[in-house]
């Protein structure tokens, strides 16, 4: 399926770059980014080398809850981007 018409993009917070980004991660469907989770997500999609900021974090987490990423309480948003910092760091003590 080209990722013009794929069923992320029904999803809030995601564009076709971003759908672009997950099918290059493997990840094609609500159900595939509910499995993986937002931070597995972002941890994938930055080890492929792809400079994807906090916001995507975000975006995804919005998207499995229908809200605006912008919207996400900031006590979830720190948590995020707490959880994907630290796994971060761990992958590249590696």
């Amino acid at each position: 399926m080209h990722p013009s018409q794929s069923e992320l993009l029904q999803l809030k917070n995601l564009g076709l770059a971003s759908v672009n980004i997950l099918h290059s991660v493997g990840i094609r469907s609500r159900d595939d980014l509910h499995r993986v989770g937002p931070v597995e997500a972002f941890i994938s999609i930055r080890s492929r080398g792809i400079n994807a900021s906090r916001v995507l974090l975000y975006a995804l987490q919005g998207a499995l809850l229908d809200v605006h990423w912008n919207d996400l309480d900031p006590d979830l948003k720190a948590r995020l981007a707490s959880e994907a910092d630290r796994q971060l760091s761990a992958s590249r003590a590696r």
